[in-house]
């Protein structure tokens, strides 16, 4: 069995890992298995909802799926899924895996009278789509002929099939899910699904996997068009009767006014007049940073094409200052999506794709505004987050703080998977560099006169960790990665010590960093400024399996609060991009930082041969380890590895050169 597939719980907090699931841990499941999970609950659900409400009661029921709330979800007794190879996925996807069954159960039981019913029976709020029907792409005969044959099952019987055909579940954890799910006779729903082994010479559970039943990849039919414009004239009839009602109510007295002796909306107030004005924009001198004592986007020049556009920049200032209801806002957390307080400063407005694109500095926020260009193929992007469609959009981020390590580049836009950056002036050389691939080398990467890249694929749009692009930024002979986490500024990537970081730049961090990269998309959208990868501790493994590495990494914020810290145990491995194994995570923690810097935590790992060990490692400043719970064990030194059993639970913590106690992780 490959080392890094050998680990199946940690055991750094001082309760039972397994006893529950935490929120991240599940929201992490459900966006790497989406696809997945979306698929067994369209296939569990009654087909008579039909294929419209199916797609979109599917889609529902997954994303409603996480535990409530902020605190751990109850994981005990969950059965870890089962890969084909044996290996146990985490639980964090049996949970949701389980809720979606339960809920998808729930949908198919009939409607009572008097009785409240269940969320799931109902129409789902969102997703929702107006004016379409969505469907699967339709499948051949054998499909349509197993749509049939499940139609005839009950919703239990249903879900059984999917868990034996699908999921490869043996029929013990089968019983087991279903028990957990609410189904009181897991017997007879197995053998219901037992017995429907063939589709005319067809292995039934093989066309599980064909795209009639994938609510992912969907095609769109208009809905009843003439129904549609009855009820779209009855509804503006109402709205102009709103519209003359809300007048006659408001004709009599002076009481309307509640801003009180606030002026209406910007007018003749010389800040907002100056901020919406484009002749007052701040444009900087392109040789300004040559000389200025800063170094940051404060001394970026205006660039782009369009930067004397000043009808664009008009709007671009119009709906910053007052975004209407079909702007689509985004903003980093805790950055104020507020109107600017004086003229901003214009870093580039130009084409992108399809788009019109202006970015904007006020000191505090990077500000991006983008208009669809009439005519245009292919989507500009947001740069704040996804593909999107043809909408007027606006993102902020912050900025406050920046320096020359993480302001050499801004994203213009995504499109069609990939992303379009502007880089610095002082950046005088770009390539792209893939993190899983620690050996290859970095792929030149052009720019236009103006800095803005030729695209390049985007992990923040992937739907899976196949590679991870990053941007290679050379500047005064050194090196930089960023990486495009869904935000307008991409996050550098750092390793080493927490108090003296350095840019990835030898073949040791990036062999590190391409164990990693797939953790990354648990702080994508979180507003990060950089993400560092410290290699606290090296294990020699028992058993002569070989040396393993124990790495935290911590990603830090723009705004100070929110860090997230992740230990990683990387047992050795024949694939360099082999993802690590999470031993502890935990967030807002001062642990693996410059003012903490130190962290422990433990796995629980299984031998070539078979044999389970509690393992441990914290970082230089332990000088013994400790165990107790399911295994009593102590140790000198930073390392602890002690022989045990599967499933053992066990608590962790170390002491310092001064005997203070140091917990694990957590």
């Amino acid at each position: 069995m490959p080392q890094d597939k050998a680990v199946t719980a940690a055991v750094t907090t001082s309760e039972p890992p397994a006893a529950a699931i935490g929120v991240e841990q599940a929201e992490a499941a459900l966006v790497e298995h989406y696809p997945r999970l979306v698929r067994i609950a369209y296939l569990v659900l009654p087909p008579s909802l039909g294929r419209n409400r199916r797609v979109l009661t599917a889609h529902a029921l997954v994303q409603r799926s996480l535990p409530r709330g902020r605190t751990a979800a109850d994981g005990s007794g969950i059965p870890a899924p089962r890969r084909t190879d044996g290996s146990a996925r985490d639980l964090g996807y049996a949970y949701v895996r389980g809720r979606v069954l339960r809920q998808a159960l729930e949908a198919g039981r009939p409607l009572r009278r008097l009785a409240r019913p269940r969320r799931a029976q109902l129409p789902p709020l969102l997703p929702h789509v107006w004016g379409l029907r969505l469907f699967p792409h339709s499948g051949g005969a054998d499909e349509l002929a197993l749509d049939q044959r499940l139609s005839g099952l009950s919703s239990a019987a249903r879900a059984a099939f999917v868990l034996r055909g699908l999921e490869g579940l043996a029929d013990p954890e089968v019983r087991r899910v279903l028990g957990a799910a609410g189904v009181r006779d897991a017997d007879t729903a197995l053998a219901q699904a037992a017995a429907l082994r063939t589709v005319g010479t067809v292995d039934a559970t093989e066309l599980l996997d064909s795209p009639e039943f994938d609510p992912c990849s969907l095609q769109a039919r208009p809905t009843d068009l003439m129904r549609r414009r009855q009820h779209a004239r009855a509804a503006l009839a109402a709205m102009a009767a709103v519209v003359v009602c809300g007048a006659l109510f408001g004709l009599p007295g002076k009481r309307w006014g509640p801003d009180g002796a606030a002026a209406p909306a910007y007018a003749r107030n010389p800040a907002s007049e100056a901020a919406l004005d484009p002749a007052r924009v701040r444009r900087v001198a392109p040789a300004a940073w040559e000389t200025s004592a800063r170094t940051d986007f404060s001394v970026w020049p205006a660039r782009g094409p369009l930067a004397g556009d000043r009808d664009l920049l008009r709007r671009a200032l119009a709906v910053w200052t007052r975004p209407g209801a079909a702007v689509r806002v985004t903003a980093t957390p805790s950055t104020p999506p507020g109107p600017p307080m004086g003229p901003p400063q214009l870093l580039y407005a130009g084409r992108v794709d399809a788009a019109r694109v202006v970015l904007l500095h006020d000191g505090l926020r990077v500000v991006r505004y983008a208009e669809p260009v009439p005519g245009g193929h292919g989507g500009g992007g947001r740069a704040g987050g996804a593909d999107d469609d043809a909408a007027v959009a606006l993102d902020f981020a912050r900025a406050d703080g920046a320096d020359a390590t993480v302001s050499g580049a801004l994203v213009l836009g995504r499109s069609d998977g990939n992303v379009r950056y502007l880089t610095a002036p002082w950046v005088r050389e770009t390539s792209v560099r893939d993190l899983l691939d620690p050996e290859g080398s970095a792929r030149p990467l052009r720019r236009d006169t103006h800095g803005v890249t030729e695209p390049l694929d985007s992990p923040a749009t992937a739907r899976d960790c196949a590679s991870w692009d990053t941007l290679e930024v050379r500047a005064d002979g050194t090196e930089r990665l960023l990486t495009d986490l869904g935000e307008l500024i991409p996050a550098r990537l750092t390793s080493g010590p927490p108090s003296s970081p350095e840019d990835v730049s030898d073949a040791a961090d990036r062999a590190a960093w391409a164990r990693t990269a797939c953790l990354l998309p648990t702080v994508r959208s979180h507003g990060v400024r950089s993400v560092n990868s410290w290699e606290y501790a090296r294990q020699a493994l028992p058993e002569s399996n070989g040396t393993a590495r124990w790495l935290c990494t911590r990603a830090e914020t723009w705004r100070g609060t929110g860090t997230r810290v992740l230990a990683q145990f990387q047992a050795p491995s024949e694939r360099p991009a082999a993802p690590a194994a999470v031993a502890a995570r935990a967030e807002d923690t001062p642990a693996c930082g410059a003012r903490e810097p130190q962290v422990l935590a433990g796995v629980l790992w299984k031998s070539r041969d078979g044999r389970w060990y509690v393992l441990a490692a914290g970082s230089e400043q332990l000088t013994s380890l400790e165990v107790s719970g399911g295994i009593e064990a102590r140790a000198k030194g930073r390392l602890l590895a002690v022989r045990s059993k599967e499933g053992t639970e066990a608590a962790l913590y170390g002491k310092d050169r001064e005997g203070t106690r140091v917990n694990a992780l957590r």
